[in-house]
């Protein structure tokens, strides 16, 4: 359940795939969204790598402090309309601007059959639910 602290969004049927948003998810979970939507815009550009730490088979090595790493364009692009969705219904409900991811989650969605020619090959498609937590400074007396 949502309090009154946290806004949420979630994205149905998305088409992108599944392994590439759960390394995202992992990417940005606990950060805020700010930095979290600046640095999915670094990923579009190609200027910074997402760290694949679980589906990292037969990958290469990329720039920086992460070993393997993509640069996932098209899921990066879901989770920054995303990200703009939840800021969006934060401050519809008056919550501040800043604000943590603090529950991301990514499941598999139903994979229907491509049509004519591609038949027996399956679409890609993942849910994604996305919580934020605003954030209290608290003031030292």
């Amino acid at each position: 359940m949502v309090d009154e602290t946290q806004a949420k969004i979630v994205g149905k049927d998305l088409s992108i795939s599944t392994k590439q948003s759960i390394e995202i998810a992992n990417f940005i979970r606990g950060k805020n969204i700010e930095k979290a939507k600046n640095e999915l815009k670094k990923v579009i550009e190609k200027k910074l790598a997402i760290p694949f730490k679980r589906y990292n088979r037969d990958m290469g090595h990329k720039k920086g402090n992460i070993a393997a790493g993509r640069y996932p364009k098209n899921a990066a692009k879901e989770f920054l309309n995303l990200l703009n969705g939840l800021e969006a219904n934060a401050q519809n409900k008056g919550l501040s601007t800043n604000l943590i991811i603090k529950t991301i989650i990514p499941n598999k969605a139903s994979r229907p059959w491509h049509y004519g020619r591609r038949r027996r090959i399956k679409m890609k498609r993942t849910h994604i639910e996305i919580i934020a937590e605003e954030i209290k400074k608290e003031t030292k007396k």
